[in-house]
């Protein structure tokens, strides 16, 4: 198959939401279809011995939550499907916020009886910034929950989106009968019963025939109608276009648990989804379809499997080919190194791949060279950008629980670092080891990861911070500078790329010291 068709036949989305709203759910049931697994586990159930297919570390399978972004792909009427499942846990938005810099589009799911919720304003926010299309997935219609009008109101409003809706519910919870499909004009009833075989949908191209009310009852065929016309007057009509460039969002209704509704968005995805689109790069814009190869690591995951201590950087291919055991160039180290074992995830399994196409995500074994935001090009110094470290909310001290393991653990917090779990700070006056997390189970997850892949055990002391800021002076021999330097040395820090911090204790001192010291500027993200 030609490169052309191979980027064409590309789809790289993430699928985002709130907690519980049933993300890991619908990629589960997105992987049955693609025959990726025989049979998907649901998250919570502990009666299922086999776990979510997507939640690899033990801390997920014990509460019922992912913290790591999985990458999965699978294969669909001749289309190759990528998905990034990102963590809905608010203390690990940083990880979802670094994989939207990877996706062409974005699936966002709504939990039916709870709406919007504020993890989901965030992040489409960022996707909203980003002009990234989207598709509204509503789910749990097996459930008691809002009315179908007053939640695309409450999408609209609170979100900001324009919508259209390519399906609609046929009743809800205990009445839930069906969803009618306005995208293929066809009705899919609902049977309750969760095993991979689904009723088969009923082609109907006219509401108004007496088959509808022979299928799912006069008063909710009545219903339907009222509603269909409703929807015809009020919703503008789907234009292809507009979603593409992030200005119309189409929405589904359906139940992940029950694999009810599931195809339809699948189908429709495969439809209109954009195939790999061009990134701006610090220096130019890169296209898919040229010759030479970019891309750059938006993930390291360290010890994917616990019997081979293997760090995997995870690279999004931005254009070009990558190919097995080709030197390439790692921008920022000025280095070239080979890859003789990239792998490619194809649900659960890793796999080993000679040739990877713009879209597509590899795994590369890492030793310890690769920081987040990488670039690997064939020779060009191409940077790209985008993907921000934030100012933490939350910071400890951290102190070596087993004197006798104080390499192991250097080591581990190295490691976790680099994955961009949390961020290390030194003091500037002891060189105490201080982290900061965006949220507080961070701290729960370092723990435990140092305790179980680095053999070391830590504890945390309490540390007043209300921000830390990266300190940029406009000229570092100015006696400003220096004198700010001398009074604020308790206060200063370097961060793992041995940039100065600034950490305030309160709002009212960031405040003051930026009155005293106009001429240094004080950032909240640093661009890594």
């Amino acid at each position: 198959m030609s490169f052309l068709k191979e980027i064409e036949r590309r789809r790289t989305f993430g699928i985002i939401s709130h907690p519980d709203a049933g993300k890991t759910t619908l990629t589960e049931k997105l992987l049955l279809f693609g025959g990726a697994i025989q049979e998907a586990g649901a998250v919570k159930s502990n009666k299922i011995k086999k776990g979510a297919t997507s939640d690899f570390m033990e801390i997920e399978r014990q509460r019922g939550i992912s913290v790591a972004t999985s990458v999965l792909a699978f294969e669909y009427n001749g289309i190759k499907i990528n998905i990034l499942d990102t963590p809905g846990h608010k203390d690990f938005a940083e990880d979802t916020f670094r994989t939207l810099t990877a996706v062409d589009s974005v699936i966002v799911v709504i939990d039916v009886a709870k709406g919007v919720e504020e993890q989901t304003e965030k992040l489409v926010e960022v996707c909203r910034m980003r002009n990234i299309p989207m598709i509204v997935f509503i789910n749990k219609m097996d459930r008691e929950g809002k009315d179908a009008f007053d939640l695309l109101d409450e999408i609209e409003q609170k979100l900001r989106l324009r919508v259209v809706p390519l399906s609609f519910p046929i009743g809800m919870g205990y009445d839930f009968k069906g969803i009618y499909n306005i995208w293929e004009k066809n009705i899919n009833l609902f049977s309750g019963d969760s095993r991979k075989d689904i009723e088969e949908t009923v082609e109907i191209s006219d509401l108004s025939s007496a088959e509808l009310d022979s299928l799912v009852g006069q008063k909710a065929a009545n219903t339907l109608r009222e509603e269909i016309e409703l929807v015809d007057g009020i919703y503008p009509n789907f234009n292809k276009d507009e979603y593409l460039q992030g200005n119309l969002q189409p929405v589904f209704f359906g139940s992940a648990l029950n694999n009810f509704g599931v195809r339809e968005l699948l189908d429709c995805f495969v439809d209109i989804a954009p195939k790999p689109r061009a990134k701006q790069s610090e220096e130019r814009m890169v296209k898919p379809d040229e010759d030479k190869f970019s891309g750059f690591v938006f993930k390291i995951h360290a010890n994917m499997d616990p019997n081979h201590r293997d760090r995997l950087a995870f690279v999004k291919i931005v254009s070009g080919k990558f190919e097995r055991n080709k030197p390439y160039l790692h921008v920022r180290n000025k280095k070239k190194m080979k890859f003789s074992s990239p792998n490619a995830f194809f649900a659960e399994k890793k796999e080993i791949v000679d040739i990877s196409y713009p879209g597509d995500i590899v795994g590369l074994h890492d030793t310890g060279n690769f920081k987040i935001g990488d670039t690997l090009t064939e020779g060009e110094n191409i940077n790209y950008k985008g993907i921000p470290s934030f100012s933490p909310e939350y910071f400890r001290y951290i102190n070596n629980a087993d004197p006798l393991k104080s390499k192991q653990l250097y080591k581990g917090i190295d490691q976790l670092m680099d994955e961009g779990v949390a961020q290390l700070f030194t003091l500037e006056l002891n060189g105490r080891k201080v982290i900061g997390t965006v949220g507080a189970l961070q701290y729960e997850v370092i723990q435990y990861r140092l305790e179980h892949e680095y053999g070391a055990k830590c504890t945390y002391e309490n540390l007043n911070v209300f921000k830390a800021c990266w300190v940029d002076p406009e000229n570092s021999n100015s006696d400003e500078y220096k004198e700010f330097v001398r009074v604020k040395q308790r206060f200063l820090a370097k961060d793992k790329q041995n940039q100065l911090v600034f950490l305030a204790d309160s709002a009212f001192s960031l405040q003051m010291t930026q009155q005293k010291y106009p001429n240094i500027k004080f950032h909240f993200t640093s661009e890594f």
